[in-house]
């Protein structure tokens, strides 16, 4: 008798429930997981167009269309040969509470964290990277933030709960060295006097070859653990335009995923890809952006794994 098991599902269109058609498990802290995937359906901190709390979802429904390929190229190895990833499918909270979303990642994360477990998260606005943040930060202490994105996020302006603040915020809360961190994409207005960061505009960054962005951002990390979020802004509108506040003349996927790749050995603790906006886009492209991204990120903590125990 066949089951519907007996044959992998490489088509482009189905079976899309988790993140590269991995099984879900809403118990992930009982797993066996190397790594958690964690939908974060929140866009309530955004000051342009709302729309991210559908991302978890593109992300999931575009990375089909990776989930075929074993060896992903150009890595030399199969991920799934390597890393054991569930999906806990996207945290549930009480609708348009804030506060209660914010404690719920907060509380949730540290769980999975305290388990021995690492996480991939998709966002959702930019603002979720904060109580991710705070959770990392109870496990792993201080960090260097790598970010990604068109904007710094720095911005003392705004409410508690904002997606322009979370880096003025997680600063003065000890969680990450600003010392040690390094701002890449940004082409908006921030206060160059008194920045903290390090900062890799879009306009020099694609001056720039990828190996020497990534050799800046060894040098300002070093070996401290190091957190890695990606706005989705920080590419050009070209390659997603599916974003709440698109910025022209950002980064080329190509490019971003090479930098990615080029952070092989790095001591990365946490990862998240956040501000993809399906309704603003069209064939996919932002989600598909998003979904690759963190396919690469995966692929940095599986080459991680490898080193540490070979």
């Amino acid at each position: 008798m066949t089951t519907m098991t007996d044959k992998p599902d490489y088509s482009l269109y189905s079976n899309a429930f988790g993140y590269l058609r991995q099984p879900l498990d809403f118990n992930p802290i009982a797993s066996d997981a190397d790594v958690v995937v964690l939908g974060l359906p929140f866009d309530m901190a955004t000051t342009g167009r709302s729309g991210g709390r559908m991302g978890p979802g593109a992300i999931r429904q575009a990375s089909i269309n990776l989930a075929w390929e074993e060896t992903r190229w150009p890595w030399d190895f199969k991920l799934c040969d390597t890393l054991k990833i569930v999906d806990a499918g996207d945290l549930v909270y009480d609708c348009g509470d804030s506060a209660d979303f914010t404690q719920r990642v907060e509380d949730f994360a540290t769980a999975i964290l305290d388990a021995g477990k690492a996480m991939l998260s998709f966002g959702g606005d930019h603002f979720v990277t904060l109580p991710l943040l705070r959770a990392h930060y109870k496990k792993h202490g201080k960090m260097a933030l790598l970010h990604f994105d068109a904007h710094t996020d720095t911005y003392s302006q705004g409410s508690k709960y904002d997606h322009g603040t979370m880096f003025f915020h997680a600063p003065k809360e000890g969680i990450i060295s600003t010392e040690h961190s390094i701002q890449v994409g940004i082409r908006t207005e921030y206060d160059r006097e008194t920045h903290e960061f390090q900062v890799i505009d879009a306009a020099t960054a694609n001056d720039m070859k990828a190996e020497d962005i990534v050799a800046q951002i060894k040098a300002r990390v070093g070996d401290m653990p190091l957190y890695v979020t990606f706005d989705i802004d920080c590419l050009d509108p070209a390659f997603a335009p599916g974003t709440g506040t698109p910025v022209c003349g950002g980064l080329t996927s190509d490019k971003a995923m090479k930098i990615l790749r080029g952070l092989r050995g790095m001591n990365i603790v946490g990862m998240d890809v956040v501000e993809v906006a399906p309704a603003y886009d069209s064939a996919e492209i932002t989600a598909l952006a998003g979904a690759t991204l963190g396919l690469e990120m995966l692929h940095l903590w599986a080459d991680k794994n490898k080193l540490t125990n070979n």
